[in-house]
C-alpha cells in the first residue's frame, strides 16, 4: 500500500470531527489514553506555544491523562546548525513546561529522545515499512525544507516523520495533540503502526493507530501580523520576557491605518490577531473587545493587550524565575523522565523483537 495524504477541506473537516469525539471521550475516560507531545529545543517558548499547545498539555495532565513530553533534540540536527545550544535550550524548555504548570509524576514526565536509545532502535524496522517516494512527497517535510532555506537537504530531514513515529509509538501513544500542518506526519505514523501490525503481529496488534487531537486555538500570527509567530522571524513574545520587554514589543506590533477598531480577520489580520491574543488572555470574545476599544485606536488596543498578557503570564514568570535558580532540579527532572521513558521503551522493543522473531 502506498501512502498518500493530501489535505483537503473535507479531509480536515473529518479530522476535526474525529478530534471533537476524541475530546469528549477523554473527558470521560482519561486513563484510556496516552498523550505524546513535545518540542524541538530550538530556543525558549513564546506565547504562540503557550496558547497553542502548552496550556492544553497542562489541562490534559491535570485531567489524569498519562502525558509524555518529548524534547526532540536529535531532530534539531536535521535543519539547524545549533548543536552548541541544544543542552541549554533543552533545560530552558523544561523551565517553561514546569512554570506553565506541568507537574512531573509517574504518568507525566519530560525527557530528551537522545537518552532513550531503545525508542530510536525502532527506526530500522519502521524504515522497512515506508518508501522513499512517501517520504519525498510528505507536504510537511516539503514545507519545513522550504522554510529552513537548506540548499543541501540531509537524509535526516526526509526521515524526520519516521523518527517521529518512533517517538509516538515506543510508548504506544494513542493521542497526539497537533495542528493542521502536522496531520501528514501523524498519518504516516498511523500507516507505520498499521503496516507493522499487519505484517508482524496480525492476531495481536502491537501498536495503536494514534489519533489527532486538534488544537482549538487558531494559529497565532507574529507581531508583524503576516507570518506565524516564530523566534527565528523576530516576531515573537517569549514567555521569559519581562513585563517591560513585553510592552516594548507590543508597541512595535503592526496594526493598520484605520483608527476605529473592528474584529475582521480577513480584511484586518494584524488587528484581529492582537484582539485574539487579548481574548485568549481574558476569555472575552474578540468582537466584544473591539467594540469596547472602538475609536481608541491602535494605541489603546496595544495598551489593553499589554495589560492582559502581562497579567496572564505574571504567575508563570514568577515561577520561571525561581526555576532558573535551580539547575540541579531541572537536570533531575530530565534524568527521571529519561529513566521512565527507557523502561517503557525497553518493554516495547522486547515485544517488537519477539513478534519479529529476533529473540535469542
Amino acid at each position: 500500500m502506498i501512502f498518500s495524504f493530501i489535505m483537503t477541506n473535507d479531509t480536515f473537516d473529518a479530522a476535526l470531527e474525529r478530534s471533537k469525539k476524541l475530546e469528549q471521550d477523554i473527558q470521560i475516560n482519561p486513563k484510556k489514553y496516552k498523550v505524546l507531545t513535545g518540542d524541538r529545543p530550538t530556543g525558549r517558548l513564546h506565547i504562540g506555544h503557550y496558547f497553542g499547545s502548552l496550556q492544553n498539555r497542562v489541562r490534559l495532565s491535570k485531567m489524569g491523562v498519562p502525558t509524555y513530553i518529548l524534547i526532540a533534540d536529535y531532530q534539531v540536527l536535521t535543519d539547524r546548525d545549533v548543536f552548541s545550544e541544544i543542552s541549554q535550550n533543552t533545560k530552558q524548555l523544561v523551565i517553561d513546561y514546569l512554570a506553565a504548570g506541568i507537574v512531573p509524576s509517574d504518568e507525566v514526565f519530560i525527557y530528551p529522545h537522545s537518552y532513550v536509545p531503545e525508542a530510536n532502535q525502532l527506526m530500522l524496522p519502521f524504515l522497512t515499512l515506508v518508501t522513499n517516494a512517501e517520504l519525498s512527497r510528505n507536504p510537511t517535510v516539503k514545507e519545513e525544507i522550504l522554510v529552513s532555506g537548506l540548499k543541501s537537504v540531509n537524509a535526516g530531514m526526509y526521515m524526520y516523520p519516521v523518527h517521529q513515529a518512533c517517538d509516538i509509538l515506543f510508548c504506544k501513544g494513542n493521542v497526539v495533540p497537533v495542528g493542521k500542518d502536522q496531520l501528514p506526519h501523524l498519518e504516516l505514523t498511523r500507516s507505520i503502526a498499521r503496516r507493522f501490525n499487519e505484517k508482524f503481529s496480525p492476531e495481536s496488534p502491537v501498536f495503536p493507530e494514534p489519533q489527532a487531537l486538534l488544537s482549538k486555538t487558531p494559529s497565532i500570527l507574529g507581531l508583524d501580523g503576516s507570518q506565524k509567530m516564530s523566534k527565528s522571524r523576530g516576531n515573537a513574545i517569549m514567555l521569559s520576557a519581562t513585563e517591560d520587554e513585553t510592552a516594548k514589543l507590543i508597541k512595535k506590533a503592526k496594526t493598520d491605518g484605520e483608527r476605529f477598531i473592528t474584529y475582521d480577520p480577513e480584511n484586518r489580520p494584524e488587528v484581529a490577531n492582537l484582539l485574539m491574543i487579548i481574548s485568549l488572555c481574558t476569555g472575552e470574545e474578540p468582537q466584544a473587545i473591539a467594540e469596547r476599544i472602538g475609536d481608541g485606536g491602535g494605541g489603546m488596543l496595544k495598551n489593553v493587550m499589554t495589560e492582559a498578557l502581562n497579567e496572564t503570564l505574571r504567575p508563570l514568570r514568577t515561577e520561571r524565575t525561581k526555576l532558573e535558580s535551580s539547575p540541579d532540579y531541572i537536570r533531575q527532572v530530565l534524568l527521571d523522565g529519561a529513566k521512565k521513558a527507557r523502561k517503557i521503551a525497553i518493554e516495547t522493543l522486547d515485544e517488537v523483537r519477539r513478534v519479529m522473531n529476533m529473540e535469542i
